[in-house]
């Protein structure tokens, strides 16, 4: 046993004698000698030009960490490295050099080696100008590993990060992005650095700042690090303070963050989130949750802000998954602008022009013909819940609230429902656009159930005791990729039904319907007249919607209406015959037409048939007295009792469409 002992002990004794005469010779050798050496396996592993142009040496320190046992006895080789560079690929169009670093301080745990892993103590890395590069197609000067390359067994751990002077360029051609970074040490007593951002951003200019915590401890558990930043992308202005847990993790965010900008639509670029056109707004709320390559949750919870004059609040969610990440949550307006709501489909002429956005619309055209965005949606899924409580309007609209349950999944949008209380009644519209289909296809269907007269009109006295309700029924599909040629495509059917009213140029005009009003005033003048009932009924085929039934029932008159809408065009042509009940005299007795288009309308009384009544007035002058003569421009009607059951039997019937795509004409 003693000789066993003594043998054991020897070969210990060796080994020990054998590892202090290597680190002997690594200490005392010129490293130097081997940096062509280096640089060629280096250049081998990467597919980079790399070279080391300065001084190569190599100490032996005590370990970097508190060391148990025998451990504590190794001394951690520490690697200085002076005048480093590393080369682009060929595709590269930043230069032939990615990346120069004035001097790199290294200190390794030699024993993580057996063990297949490059634990770094700490990285101390002094003047580096750095140049990472996307090109259009995607590829990177960042990623050194080679397609058919199988990972590496190996592992790199690194718990200590210092950066002296860093300069980082970003030029990004998926996002027309060319920002620079600068990074230095604080100079203000505290521990940590500051940095600050110059560039461009999807054509915008970027600038901003800020400090950060030091670069230390990034394996430590527990540890926060502080984050300070302001970035400031166009007319988009980003605040952000908090804490970054783990940083070596990307884990545990907590941030106070505050955003406004010109419309929430141009955050998409930096957030990857598509959003809707929206007038200025400013929000602010606390950010929290984990990121990560495949695991990023963040919730920004309790936010309040404004968008327009209006003002929201609420919590979004941001999932990272696969196939696309999930937007989801619920957002408020106490007091909402209706008016800023139109902005959802799409900014106005002058707003996109300050923001160098090319308009299309056309001079004479209404119909929005700016083509949908299609391509961004199927870069997230949504799930967001939108309540309107109180609504800012014009007197014109009585609407009470809105609510709306906005859902985008695998590139197809549904609103359903979209939702208005309107005059003590609600109008409720399911809409869908799928976006995978070329051009785009689209469906909607809206209800407005007993909307009362009286209180659509509050400010006229003969409504008040009106117990009068609108009720109407759509169902519409199309394909287009644009609004207008959404509707300029679409087949479908339009009912309407109102009862027990009155109608009057005034009325009118306070429903903000100009081309209405004009009708009315030269059917009736400028007075009240009772209505009984109205019922519309519209085929609409390939764009264009055509009168089955529309009959207004009036104390003086029954109306009927008759004539064709064209969509595509923004066409109008349409007939209005009024029919006088028994034998009076009122000022009923020429029909009308409407024509003319969307934007420039046109109104006139129908000049042959007037014609032709003042001819058999002539006629009839000639063989009985003058009295009989007024006969003739008299309509006798078909007599006092109101069509109005008939009528809304048949308007009151459901409404039905083709599939989207597919025209009227072949269900016929």
């Amino acid at each position: 046993m003693k000789r066993t002992l003594k043998v054991a002990l020897g070969l210990l004794l060796g080994l020990v004698a054998l590892l202090l005469l290597i680190i002997a010779l690594l200490g005392s050798m010129n490293w130097n000698q081997a940096k062509p050496w280096i640089s060629e396996k280096v250049s081998q592993a990467t597919g980079r030009s790399f070279s080391i142009d300065g001084d190569l040496s190599l100490q032996w320190e005590k370990p970097g960490q508190q060391q148990e046992g025998w451990r504590r006895f190794i001394s951690w080789p520490h690697l200085r490295v002076q005048g480093v560079t590393v080369g682009n690929p060929e595709w590269a169009s930043t230069g032939p050099t990615m990346a120069r670093i004035e001097q790199i301080d290294v200190t390794l745990n030699p024993l993580a080696l057996l063990q297949k892993r490059i634990h770094i103590s700490s990285l101390k890395v002094s003047a580096p100008e750095l140049v990472l590069e996307r090109d259009k197609d995607g590829r990177n000067n960042w990623t050194f590993t080679k397609k058919d390359e199988e990972p590496s067994n190996w592992k790199l751990e690194l718990d200590n990060l210092m950066l002296d002077r860093a300069k980082v360029r970003l030029v990004d051609a998926t996002k027309h992005a060319d920002v620079t970074a600068t990074v230095d040490s604080r100079t203000d007593g505290e521990e940590g650095i500051n940095w600050k951002l110059a560039g461009e951003f999807d054509g915008e200019k970027v600038s901003g700042g800020g400090k950060a915590g030091a670069l230390l401890s990034l394996r430590e558990r527990g540890v926060e690090f502080p984050i300070d930043a302001e970035v400031v992308v166009g007319d988009t202005e980003i605040n952000a303070k908090g804490t970054l847990t783990e940083p070596a993790h990307l884990s545990a965010l907590d941030l106070q963050l505050n955003i406004k900008g010109a419309s929430m639509a141009l955050l998409y670029p930096l957030t990857g989130i598509l959003l809707p056109e929206t007038p200025k707004f400013s929000t602010s709320g606390r950010v929290v949750g984990t990121l990560g390559a495949d695991n990023t949750k963040l919730r920004y919870e309790k936010f309040v802000g404004r968008v327009g004059s209006s003002d929201i609040g609420g919590t979004l969610e941001y999932i990272h998954r696969e196939p696309r990440p999930l937007l989801s949550g619920d957002v408020t307006s106490k007091n909402l602008k209706i008016d800023e709501l139109t902005a959802l489909f799409g900014p106005k002429n002058e707003e996109r022009e300050k923001r160098g956005i090319k308009v299309k619309q056309p001079p004479d055209k209404v119909l929005p013909v700016t083509p949908f965005q299609t391509d961004r949606w199927n870069k997230v899924d949504a799930q967001v819940r939108f309540t309107g409580q109180k609504i800012i309007r014009a007197e014109s609209l009585p609407l009470d609230n809105v609510s709306a349950t906005v859902e985008m999944k695998n590139g197809i949008l549904t609103l359903a429902p979209l939702k208005f209380g309107v005059a003590g009644g609600q109008i409720t519209s399911q809409l869908q656009i799928d976006s995978t289909s070329k051009p785009v296809k689209a469906q909607m269907t809206m209800t407005a159930r007993r909307l009362k007269l009286k209180q659509m009109f509050p400010k006229v006295q003969s409504m008040r005791a009106s117990f009068g309700e609108v009720n109407a029924d759509a169902k519409l599909t199309g394909a287009g990729n644009s609004f207008a040629a959404l509707l300029g495509s679409s087949n479908g059917e339009v009912k309407s039904v109102v009862t027990e009213g009155s109608i009057s140029k005034v009325i009118l005009e306070a429903m903000g319907l100009n081309l209405g009003s004009v009708v009315v005033a030269q059917l009736f003048g400028d007075r009240q007249v009772q209505l009984n009932c109205m019922a519309a009924d519209f085929a609409v085929t390939d764009g264009l919607m055509q009168t089955k039934t529309f009959v207004v029932d009036t104390q003086d008159a029954t109306i009927n209406v008759d004539g064709k809408v064209n969509f595509a065009k923004e066409a109008l042509d349409l007939n209005i015959k009024p029919e006088s009940k028994g034998v009076r005299i009122i000022s009923l007795r020429s029909p009308l037409y409407v024509s003319g288009t969307f934007k420039d309308p046109d109104v006139g009384v129908d000049k042959g048939a007037v014609a032709m009544k003042a001819g058999a007035a002539v006629v009839l002058g000639t063989a009985v007295a003058p009295l009989a003569a007024l006969l003739a421009l008299i309509n006798p009607g078909p007599g006092e009792e109101a069509p109005c059951p008939a009528l809304l039997a048949q308007a009151q019937k459901k409404p039905e469409a083709p599939p989207p795509g597919k025209s009227a004409r072949s269900n016929n």
